[in-house]
């Protein structure tokens, strides 16, 4: 197939490339390079089935134009904000970045009657809730700009999928780690211990736990299931185990070999305003479709920290 990836010099998005690319797809990148790195998909510019476009996705004419000379089969939509932090400071960010990205690829869809589509949407769509997140949740309340820009752009891919017979699959990312990340707590923590590896600021009180998925299992998920049926198939995607913040400190001090670090806790809850400082999903869905993670929450962590100390 013809395919065209948003965000996809992106963390997660260049590694989508890399398997698309593997299964013999044509693969059209557009990423404006302002999360995503040339770094990631430099690897590709001879790649005779890769084309790549610097373009702005909030540009709706520009992306028209890229829609107008590629003949696109599919459309995995993986730009967004994923500064999450940024975001809590600046709504516009989210309002852009997260949601046009979203009105504009749908628009642009409906227009060259292209009928397949893969978002990637997030846990933060649920808000703070107690107990397991589940697909079936009636009350979808979040507390973060991101949430609220995902959770818009779900409501508008319901919308565009109904009435043009598009066939979409969204998943709910929980925090997804490996290689060429670039940013989230591991890359903190390693960056500020680079510059002083004795003291470690912690954002919160460091019992914040969360699932960490690693990237391999991800993308091996969006492969086994992008192909769905007319309308929308929705899944948690992510694992059962969980690991605190403060575990995460330990394996990134004992990934850099630092010995008696003095951890600092900000307090707090939560490491900033609208972070959702806990939550476990309910996988029963996607684990009875045939899909199950093969690392731990743990293990997707010791490993990153591993890979990124070596970057």
């Amino acid at each position: 197939m013809n395919i065209m990836i948003a965000g996809g010099a992106g963390f997660i998005g260049s590694h989508l490339i890399d398997a698309l690319l593997d299964k013999g797809h044509n693969v059209t990148c557009v990423d404006n390079f302002l999360l995503g790195s040339k770094e990631n998909i430099a690897h590709l510019k001879n790649n005779p089935l890769f084309t790549l476009y610097k373009q702005d996705i909030c540009d709706f004419k520009g992306m028209h134009s890229i829609f107008k000379k590629e003949s696109i089969d599919y459309v995995f939509h993986l730009a967004a904000n994923s500064d999450i932090q940024a975001g809590s400071r600046d709504p516009f960010i989210d309002l852009n970045n997260t949601f046009l990205t979203t009105f504009n690829l749908l628009e642009c869809m409906r227009q060259f009657n292209i009928k397949r589509l893969f978002f990637s949407s997030t846990s933060a769509v649920y808000g703070e809730q107690e107990g397991q997140l589940s697909e079936s949740a009636a009350a979808l309340e979040p507390v973060s700009y991101y949430g609220a820009g995902k959770l818009a752009a779900e409501a508008f891919i319901s919308a565009y999928s109904a009435r043009n017979n598009i066939e979409t699959l969204i998943f709910r990312f929980p925090n997804v780690v490996g290689p060429r990340l670039t940013h989230g707590v591991i890359y903190d923590f390693i960056k500020k211990l680079q510059h002083n590896p004795t003291q470690l600021e912690i954002l919160g009180n460091g019992k914040q736990t969360k699932p960490y998925m690693y990237i391999n299992d991800l993308i091996n998920g969006i492969m086994q299931f992008m192909d769905v049926p007319t309308g929308v198939t929705l899944y948690n995607i992510g694992v059962n185990t969980r690991t605190n913040v403060t575990s995460i400190a330990d394996m990134v001090c004992q990934a850099m070999n630092l010995e008696n670090v003095k951890y600092e806790f900000t307090g707090g809850r939560g490491g900033w305003p609208g972070d959702v400082p806990e939550f476990k999903y309910n996988l029963s869905k996607i684990h009875s479709a045939g899909w199950k993670a093969e690392h731990t929450s743990d293990e997707a962590v010791a490993r990153t920290a591993r890979e990124l100390c070596v970057q």
